[in-house]
């Protein structure tokens, strides 16, 4: 019985998306048959959900507007959770993100329990956050866009570049990134049939086709890492390549997202590609790589130069304070040279 309960619960939740649901999709999520998924209907129906079904290949499930919802039943952790989640919000980059944030609060907290309502008191009233800094963006517009991604939805739109042009993209939404100080969008332009990442801030006049596609891999398999990499080579005018003697599915187990770049070379011989604003950013991700693990460097000669002399600079610096730290030890011991 507490099975079905929570099926139930977890198939009112899928319909509160306000999207139609296919009969088999929204039966394979909830891994039943077809035949259970129509008396779970008929059970939210008995509790008086509005659930309107439609037959056909064109048809499906769908939660009528203005269902009622349950009573919000949630545990301590989450209840925090929630409410950390919303001051966080305003840190985010949120066009009025301090006043939605705020109207967002004291509505959750007018549905928790005394207990509860104290904790998220406390948390409202002592977390402090700090401002994003970067272009506000609109909440309806992340709405919009991260919707056309799960959809799998083409989407056109205007985009104003860093030189204030602007042109008209069509393209297969993938992933919406927050990183750093601004959100983007990850997706397949159709029109360069290549990976672009847009500024949220710079797109304006979203328009939904309607038309679906099927999803394409990420390079890389992270669209966080890939949206990361692009960034890190557009600020970072120095490239270098890291060409490691391991597998590539061992190399991205030791870089985790930071190898979100890498290129299988075949062999047990993968490519990192690298950039970074000065010598010493290069130098500082070099130290990433396992020291057990062979590799060699491609690039500028001049840049490769440059590299080996940080490095040399760094090494020299390491011996010179382990002797030091030797001679001390032997100090203390009495081992040293008397005097």
């Amino acid at each position: 019985m507490a099975a079905t309960a929570s099926r139930v619960l977890e198939l009112l939740s899928l319909l509160q998306t306000h999207r139609q649901w296919p009969g088999p999709e929204l039966a394979d999520r909830l891994g039943v048959t077809e035949r259970t998924l129509r008396r779970d209907v008929e059970r939210l129906r008995g509790l008086g959900y509005r659930v309107d079904a439609v037959r056909g290949t064109a048809g499906g499930y769908r939660l009528e507007a203005g269902s009622h919802l349950p009573p919000l039943l949630l545990t301590e952790d989450e209840a925090v959770t929630i409410a950390v989640g919303l001051r966080s919000a305003v840190a985010q980059g949120l066009v009025d993100g301090e006043h939605t944030t705020l109207s967002a609060l004291a509505k959750f907290e007018q549905l928790l329990p005394p207990a509860l309502r104290a904790r998220t008191d406390a948390l409202a009233s002592a977390l402090r956050t700090s401002p994003s800094g970067g272009v506000p963006v609109a909440a309806d517009l992340i709405g919009t866009l991260a919707l056309a991604c799960r959809d799998a939805e083409r989407i056109r739109f205007a985009y104003r570049s860093r030189d204030g042009n602007e042109t008209s993209r069509s393209v297969e939404p993938h992933a919406v990134v927050s990183h750093g100080r601004s959100w983007f969008l990850l997706a397949w332009d159709r029109d360069r049939a290549d990976w672009r990442t847009f500024r949220l801030d710079r797109i304006a006049d979203v328009f939904g086709t309607r038309v679906r596609f099927p999803p394409r891999p990420v390079p890389g398999g992270d669209a966080a890492g890939y949206v990361r990499t692009g960034i890190r080579s557009v600020r970072a005018p120095l490239r270098l390549d890291v060409v490691l003697h391991a597998s590539i599915e061992d190399v991205r187990m030791w870089l985790g997202e930071w190898g979100a770049g890498l290129v299988d070379e075949g062999g047990d011989r993968c490519v990192w590609p690298l950039s970074g604003e000065s010598v010493a950013h290069l130098v500082s991700m070099l130290a990433w790589v396992p020291g057990d693990l062979g590799f060699e460097l491609r690039g500028d000669h001049s840049l490769l130069r440059q590299v080996s002399k940080a490095a040399k600079r760094v090494a020299a610096a390491a011996r010179w304070s382990e002797r030091g730290a030797h001679a001390a030890a032997r100090a203390e011991t009495g081992d040293g040279p008397s005097v």
